[in-house]
């Protein structure tokens, strides 16, 4: 579709139901609920709602990280809310999140349940709850805290901003394109240069830091968000592609992108996770999935 007309915003901002493109039937200007809902409760300490978008896979990834490490307590039910069917409106989900965004987390293995939302404040609530994945000593966790705040805050150019205009807005418009698009190379070039002296974005030390952010850049290096891998020339990151290649070879990452995943070749899907062995069909040899 041909660039539109130049837009001259009105003097009061009124919202029409229906503003076009993909995923525009999950926005609204109110928050609350939109129907009566009760979430689900399986029998593991950890009830996880989600869906494997890359915000969602994060959760995902870290308890299939913890369980690996032989932690029996972070078992965990994953169910699956259908952003699309507006689960995420449901009175019980907008309970666990008030914001209404996936991925939301119920820890159950207290007299008192307690609600954590937003994936940044899962990965922290579990790092610190299981004592993994988050470095010890003072500067070491200082710099892993910075790279997941760091990531927290700038994926939103990326998603909302590259991805909606790239791939999902109902108009393609080139200054929108262009503006993100920039942003999103200059945050790859950021990666990039960080991770041309280091392993990992903390050091030596693999931590949540990297599963935050490889959810959203090694995946998009690796070619699985918005078909943009050529449009932004990833192959030029390197380093980002190296780090991506490694972190996405782990078994663990294999799995947790399973996990609520409703999209892509069958088996690479897992739409609910209840017990270990829902991957006992799953074979090591799926890494190009």
């Amino acid at each position: 579709m041909s660039q539109e007309t130049e837009y001259t915003p009105p003097r009061v901002w009124t919202w029409k139901s229906e503003s076009g493109g993909k995923f525009a039937s999950i926005n609204r200007p109110i928050a609350g609920p939109t129907h009566e809902k009760e979430l689900p409760v399986g029998e593991h300490p950890f009830q996880l709602y989600s869906l494997a978008t890359p915000n969602g896979v994060k959760a995902g990834i870290m308890f299939e990280e913890l369980l690996a490490l032989g932690h029996q307590g972070a078992e965990y039910d994953a169910w699956l809310i259908n952003i699309g069917e507006g689960d995420q409106f449901g009175s019980g989900f907008v309970e666990a999140n008030p914001n209404s965004k996936i991925p939301a987390l119920m820890d159950h293995s207290s007299d008192t349940p307690i609600r954590v939302f937003e994936s940044g404040s899962i990965l922290l609530y579990l790092a610190e709850k299981f004592g993994e994945f988050l470095p010890k000593e003072h500067v070491a966790r200082t710099e892993a805290l910075n790279w997941l705040f760091w990531q927290m805050g700038s994926a939103p150019f990326l998603g909302g901003g590259f991805g909606h205009f790239y791939s999902y807005a109902p108009v393609k418009l080139e200054y929108a394109i262009d503006r993100y698009a920039m942003e999103t190379k200059r945050q790859l070039d950021v990666l990039n240069r960080h991770l041309a002296e280091h392993r990992y974005l903390a050091g030596d030390e693999y931590s949540i830091a990297d599963i935050a952010t490889w959810a959203w850049y090694g995946q998009l290096v690796l070619g699985r968000l918005y078909d943009a891998a050529e449009f932004l020339q990833v192959q030029e990151y390197t380093h980002v592609v190296r780090w991506a290649e490694e972190i996405g070879a782990r078994p663990a990452v294999e799995r947790g992108r399973m996990v609520n995943r409703t999209f892509g070749e069958p088996e690479t899907q897992l739409h609910e996770r209840h017990a270990a062995s829902d991957f006992d069909t799953r074979t090591e040899d799926k890494r190009g999935a």
